[in-house]
């Protein structure tokens, strides 16, 4: 929502203030169009040139997630630190046969079918799963520096992968500057073929050739760049899922009571998406 506000804002408040000031807003949006077509088109083949397809589909992924808002809420991130929780009490009081038919099969779960959101979460559910299956399979031998250490590199494949889309996108702002001045001095050349003409016709030619580093110059500082900005933002908040997740359980090997694993986890999140420390103990006792 406040993406578009503000994109909304941008262009009242430039062509607005502009035309305040006596400015025509006719030969702008005349020239308008070929200037969009020339900067536009340039950046959306560079980005089919410097991208596979699968980041081009991450990439439009990462655009609809400025205008969605992070993935996670504030009850996911709950929910994932009550799930590693319970997990990890019936790893303590039950032993890790009792543990495995959870994480082989965390849709057949019972626990899991309890956190729904979670569940629809590959990634969240392959961090939980996969590191608590290593532990099953390895019986409780696997020291505590050794999952943490699994955990990090798993972590950082996924913050690898969600942060893609925002660096494409920080890089066509980037480039969007030189697309302007490469739309602007074409219509320069197509100005100089036109020399003879009146000054009254050179002046909107020369006008309509400077609309194009104008574009890309508000484009690329005051619309793209800004959108890579909020999906970075975006990215750290729903990276906290990941580090909850970790610290649970990292926190219940090394012995500490559930509610202090609870609570070291639930300390790291924000004050935006922090919930009462009250509200997980009791999902943990399943109230």
């Amino acid at each position: 929502m406040f993406p578009a506000i503000g994109l909304v804002l941008l262009f009242v408040l430039v062509f607005g203030g502009f035309a305040l000031s006596g400015g025509a807003l006719g030969p702008v949006f005349a020239a308008m169009p070929i200037e969009m077509m020339i900067i536009g088109g340039a950046a959306i083949a560079s980005l089919v040139a410097g991208n596979s397809p699968h980041h081009l589909k991450a990439l439009g992924g990462g655009f609809a997630r400025i205008f969605k808002g992070p993935r996670y809420s504030a009850d996911d991130h709950v929910a994932a630190i009550a799930l590693v929780g319970k997990l990890m009490r019936i790893l303590k009081t039950e032993g890790p046969v009792a543990l495995e038919m959870h994480v082989m099969d965390p849709n057949g779960s019972a626990v899991f079918a309890e956190y729904p959101g979670i569940l629809k979460s590959h990634e969240v559910t392959s961090l939980i799963c996969d590191t608590l299956t290593l532990m099953v399979v390895s019986s409780g031998s696997l020291e505590t520096h050794a999952i943490e250490e699994i955990m990090d590199n798993a972590i950082k494949s996924n913050l690898h992968e969600m942060e893609e889309p925002a660096h494409a996108i920080q890089n066509l702002a980037d480039a969007l500057p030189a697309l302007g001045i490469v739309a602007a001095v074409l219509g320069i050349v197509k100005t100089m073929g036109s020399i003879d003409e009146p000054p009254e016709v050179l002046g909107k030619m020369i006008g309509a050739a400077l609309v194009g580093t104008f574009l890309g110059v508000l484009l690329a500082y005051g619309a793209v760049g800004p959108l890579a900005g909020r999906l970075k933002q975006i990215n750290e908040e729903d990276a906290k899922i990941f580090h909850s997740v970790k610290q649970v359980l990292i926190a219940s090997l090394h012995g500490y009571p559930h509610a202090l694993a609870v609570e070291s986890a639930r300390s790291g999140l924000p004050h935006t998406i922090r919930p009462p420390l009250i509200q997980l103990l009791d999902d943990l006792k399943g109230k």
